[in-house]
């Protein structure tokens, strides 16, 4: 992932443009963890803005719920990387219902294989 999942909370909140993921360290303190965060979230956001979401395929499987879709999107998505004090968020949106369901399925499935270290926002 980038970063340890037993040190952050990935949190993941649908709205009806699409959503937001954002993942911050348990320990606010902990400068080594959130920079590990901005870098990974920083790093994917760069990469789903330009449609490849391939890491994301690596770590979920290519049958991941929304990810097709996504990755056939183009400039209906727009992604935004944004730091927080205690580590960063990428905000996902589109006017087009198609997309934005599809950014909902993918968070549904991210949750469930994110498991404990998954919460809804």
């Amino acid at each position: 992932m980038g970063f340890d999942l037993d040190a952050t909370v990935h949190r993941f909140t649908p709205n009806d443009t699409g959503g937001i993921e954002a993942v911050t360290a348990r320990d606010p303190g902990d400068e080594e963890e959130i920079a590990d965060v901005r870098a990974h979230l920083e790093a994917e956001a760069e990469r789903f803005s330009a449609g490849d979401f391939s890491a994301a395929a690596a770590i979920h499987g290519e049958d991941m719920p929304g990810l097709q879709e996504l990755e056939a999107v183009g400039s209906l998505l727009t992604v935004e990387y944004t730091t927080l004090p205690d580590g960063a968020r990428v905000t996902y949106s589109s006017a087009d219902p198609d997309v934005v369901k599809a950014l909902h399925d993918w968070f549904d499935a991210q949750l469930s294989d994110h498991g404990e270290h998954a919460e809804h926002g």
